[in-house]
């Protein structure tokens, strides 16, 4: 059962974990050290919790204590108990959702494992801000897709505005990071897969065209800017697009995302 101690002071060293959540990099900084993540609002934790995830502590304001009383009893971690205008000084921000916690980052599991009996994956390549990361797991979650895969310089899918914009889709996916960006699509080509780029090429062809029949899929989606690298788009076994009106190119790859994984589910 978790020990429940209230705290008065903001400057608490035992808060660590907490402090500063606005500041990115400091968080990535002392995230990675320390090998944790944080969750955000009762879902979150539960999920995370409920995904096996070992809590290192938790940070809440009194009123969400019963409604988390069984996350608690099943962890031995410390549970910080303060007003929410303390919590608010600690992390930087309204914690509005009155509750937070600490977990523990477990180790990557290889391509292989993650890809394993799956037949619907995304695919992405330098999606860098951690909203769009957090959607997008939340539409493969919601149209079942059975895994993702992430380029090396892809946001974190476990930086806290990545889980809570996700409502914990992160804990329901496996994922891991491609080691080998160069050949990551090749490669899948040749363990089954038929990567299907979404892209403005020329030859793209409508994406409900280019999933149509198919066994194993692996959907790619590009970075907020300037979208897939000129390498990806060329060695993806198919390139699509999704038709839209003249005056609009494109849409934000997490609007991207839902349409094409709606498309991809009925396929």
């Amino acid at each position: 059962m978790a020990e429940l101690i209230e705290v008065t002071d903001p400057t608490d060293p035992r808060l660590a974990d907490y402090r500063d959540l606005r500041d990115v990099e400091l968080r990535k900084h002392h995230e990675a050290e320390h090998g944790l993540f944080l969750a955000e609002g009762e879902k979150v934790v539960r999920r995370a919790a409920a995904a096996g995830f070992t809590p290192r502590s938790f940070l809440m304001a009194p009123r969400w204590l019963d409604g988390l009383r069984d996350v608690l009893d099943a962890s031995d971690a410390p549970c910080f108990v303060m007003s929410e205008d303390l919590a608010e000084e600690v992390t930087g921000f309204h914690v509005h959702r009155g509750a937070l916690a600490s977990l523990e980052r477990r180790a990557l599991p290889p391509v292989e494992d993650v890809l394993a009996g799956a037949r619907s994956v995304l695919v992405l390549e330098d999606v860098v801000d951690h909203t769009n990361v957090g959607a997008i797991f939340r539409c493969g979650a919601a149209f079942g897709f059975d895994a993702v895969l992430l380029a090396p310089r892809c946001a974190d899918p476990l930086y806290r505005r990545s889980v809570k914009v996700g409502m914990g889709a992160v804990f329901a996916l496996p994922w891991t990071r491609l080691p080998d960006w160069a050949d990551a699509l090749p490669s899948l080509s040749r363990l089954g897969f038929t990567t299907v780029a979404l892209t403005l090429a020329p030859d793209a062809r409508p994406v409900e065209e280019s999933v149509a029949g198919l066994d194993r899929v692996a959907l790619v989606l590009g970075s907020e800017g300037h979208g897939l690298s000129r390498r990806w788009e060329e060695v993806a076994d198919r390139r699509a697009i999704i038709p839209m009106s003249a005056d609009v190119d494109s849409l934000n790859v997490a609007a991207a995302a839902a349409v094409a994984c709606y498309v991809t589910s009925h396929r």
